[in-house]
């Protein structure tokens, strides 16, 4: 599996692209927003964990950006988010293609099982 993992805390990425190496799939990494939803644009992933709080350009801005442009039919995005984020923003996430929501913190096992089960859909 290809995996995109955008998220502006390294040791999140850091601990997530090892995690996900381990278990024998490719991993691509952004610490940013802009440069996350640029990867998105430009290459095809089986599934991508996106921050939604991220400074300057937000996991938000990249589904907004990705459902205008029409290419977040294309995508199999887990959002991961601490409890205090709004129910009523996350549902408006999935109803513009957001496939998972996964709050912080989260198991790593179950983290795993969600993008094997997202990347099928």
């Amino acid at each position: 599996m290809k995996v995109c993992i955008i998220d502006d805390n390294q040791s999140i990425t850091g601990m997530f692209s090892k995690l996900l190496k381990m278990e024998g799939h490719e991993v691509v990494v952004a610490n940013d927003g802009r440069s996350g939803l640029s990867l998105l644009e430009n290459a095809k992933f089986d599934a991508t964990i996106l921050d939604i709080s991220m400074p300057e350009f937000s996991g938000i801005d990249v589904v907004n950006a990705l459902n205008e442009s029409g290419k977040i039919k294309d995508q199999r995005i887990v959002i991961l988010t601490a409890s205090s984020t709004d129910n009523a923003e996350l549902d408006k996430l999935k109803e513009k293609g957001v496939r998972q929501v996964l709050k912080k913190p989260l198991q790593l096992d179950s983290l795993v099982a969600t993008l094997e089960t997202v990347s099928k859909s």
